[in-house]
């Protein structure tokens, strides 16, 4: 395996973020706890710290390692850390408990869901609900139960965060991916999902589709009663939907590498078997680079058929490289910049879902460009100009201030 890269950011900065990655472990080894025992904490800056755990999403994981292992601790940082650990717990077991109520609810109403990421997540990869952050719940359901399922979240007050006409809800049924759902305890707190990515990301949902995903789901329990229990993604489909969600952002999150790192060892996973489904649904490279992070920055053995797939595609230590120079620095994206879509299209290894990704890029509207302008559903092709022409002055600006 490659070595990681030289840490280009500042002393102390680097510090923090390798501390940050030694206490991304639901698990952690010997060596792990020895190395946060033996750290000098007196050289980290705590407020830093505390912040990049914060937007790394890993606050509770580090934590609970720095509580457990780690020496010579501030008293004030004891205390901050003992009290983002216990806010987390809380409010996991509330999403834990709103999550088996909405499941129970659509299994009355004989809608399919799969709950996956968050609560779910949490108890299946980290064996722990405290573990992991999370501010939503992500509930897959095949397109054709979106409106049943919208109508069951009504009935346990669920509401649309943001009012559509119904044939702007066929559009998004058709392109997009998801609609968020408020409830009586706050905004944007469901998510549900007809599909694990927007249509122009490419990715064949032959594969990745709820049809395919359903049958090899299996249960695990959120609590104790008899009925906590709730669908959850097979650990083989989890790992790839775990690498399409990060790479779809990037890898820019620590929390994003982790839930990888801690999906790798779980039962029954045949990594040989998800390799090859990687490679005939064209997302071998995205699986690479997700495996390689693992390795790299959260010092995860991976078995050799993963070693095998990284050395059989130059671009994957490239672009994992790159990744873990964005982490250190923090760096966000622009979802809807050009760099951010040069990125993408170098994730995908097959000519051909390269050019689908960028015809349907250039022709797949987006909310913003239904923003623009109402038509009525008889002219919505038409939307594909507005998002050509939004695109084209978007692009002008752009040389147009380089000259300046």
């Amino acid at each position: 395996m490659l070595p990681p890269p030289p840490l280009t950011v500042a002393s102390h900065q680097a510090s923090n973020f390798d501390l940050l990655c030694a206490c991304c472990a639901a698990h952690p080894t010997a060596e792990r706890i020895a190395k946060i025992a033996d750290w000098k904490t007196a050289s980290i800056d705590w407020p830093e710290f505390l912040r990049q755990a914060e937007h790394h999403g890993v606050l509770a994981l580090a934590a609970r390692n720095l509580l457990g292992h780690a020496t010579g601790l501030p008293p004030e940082i004891r205390h901050t850390l003992d009290s983002a650990y216990a806010a987390n717990l809380r409010r996991s077991l509330w999403f834990a408990a709103e999550l088996i109520r909405i499941s129970r609810h659509l299994t009355q109403k004989e809608i399919r869901a799969i709950p996956y990421k968050g609560p779910a997540l949490a108890q299946s990869a980290y064996g722990d609900l405290a573990l992991r952050t999370f501010s939503d719940l992500d509930i897959l359901i095949s397109p054709s139960d979106f409106a049943p399922a919208k109508n069951a979240l009504a009935e346990i007050a669920y509401h649309p965060s943001a009012p559509q006409t119904p044939a702007v809800e066929r559009l998004w049924l058709r392109t997009g991916y998801e609609r968020s759902f408020d409830g009586p305890a706050g905004k944007y707190l469901v998510e549900l999902q007809w599909a694990l990515l927007p249509s122009f990301y490419a990715v064949d949902p032959a594969h990745f589709g709820f049809d395919d995903l359903w049958p090899r789901t299996s249960r695990i329990a959120l609590g104790t009663s008899d009925d906590s229990s709730i669908p959850s993604l097979s650990s083989g489909d989890s790992l790839l939907v775990l690498s399409l969600h990060a790479a779809k952002h990037l890898w820019t999150r620590l929390i994003w590498i982790a839930d990888i790192a801690e999906t790798l060892p779980t039962p029954n996973l045949d990594l040989a078997q998800v390799i090859a489904r990687a490679r005939a649904s064209g997302i071998a490279r995205i699986l690479g680079v997700s495996l390689q992070l693992a390795n790299l920055l959260l010092d995860v053995t991976i078995a050799p058929p993963a070693q095998a797939l990284i050395a059989s595609d130059p671009e994957i230590p490239k672009l994992s490289q790159e990744c873990i120079a964005r982490l250190q620095h923090n760096t966000t994206y622009d979802f809807e910049s050009s760099a951010y879509f040069r990125h993408i299209l170098r994730l995908r290894e097959k000519p051909g879902d390269r050019r689908r990704y960028l015809w349907r890029l250039l022709s797949t509207p987006g909310q913003k460009d239904v923003d623009v302008i109402s038509l009525p559903e008889i002219f919505f092709p038409l939307y594909r100009v507005v998002r050509l022409s939004r695109l084209v002055k978007r692009l002008v600006g752009r040389l147009i201030r380089k000259q300046i």
